[in-house]
């Protein structure tokens, strides 16, 4: 049918195409479901008098029971920007699939891939502030040692000035 002779499909359908299907599909059911026979025995005492009219009135409600279905998907397609983001998506996939590198949740379960990722991270960031808290508290502990010690050179230096006063005196 592709009159090329290759294959008929090289790549899987797009997410769009596959949407699409799904779409197709779920109202091919629903309108299996509401068949003109389900139609016609809730309105049994109607087809009895006008069966053709009957059948017309079931064909006019599938039609615009499809047709504003369509729409409606339609319209949450175009709000969504569904066939960006499903193309977004597929270009996404592509170019992950020659990467050697583990994907972002390698197990598929994320509290565990999100844990085997930051655990590491956490801890060395933990040890590296315990580094930096030890050597703030050894630079105050020395800042602490040098207020002392001013302090006492202001004391000695009071009673020097002290002494030397009343000796001028």
């Amino acid at each position: 049918a592709d009159g090329g002779g290759g294959p008929a499909l090289s790549t899987a359908p797009g997410r769009s195409q596959v949407f699409t299907t799904v779409v197709d599909t779920f109202l091919e059911k629903l309108v299996a479901a509401g068949s003109y026979q389900r139609f016609v025995n809730c309105y049994r005492c109607f087809y009895k008098l006008q069966p053709q009219l009957t059948r017309s009135i079931y064909d006019q409600f599938i039609s615009q029971l499809e047709a504003s279905i369509k729409e409606e998907i339609q319209e949450v397609k175009n709000e969504g920007n569904l066939e960006g983001l499903f193309s977004s998506l597929d270009k996404i996939v592509e170019e992950a699939k020659d990467r050697e590198e583990p994907a972002c949740r390698p197990s598929g379960i994320p509290e565990e891939d999100i844990r085997s990722t930051m655990v590491p991270y956490f801890l060395k960031h933990r040890s590296y502030l315990r580094r930096v808290l030890r050597e703030k508290e050894e630079e105050n502990r020395k800042v602490a040692e040098s207020v002392l010690m001013g302090r006492d050179r202001i004391a000695e230096l009071q009673q020097l000035i002290q002494a030397r006063q009343q000796a001028w005196q």
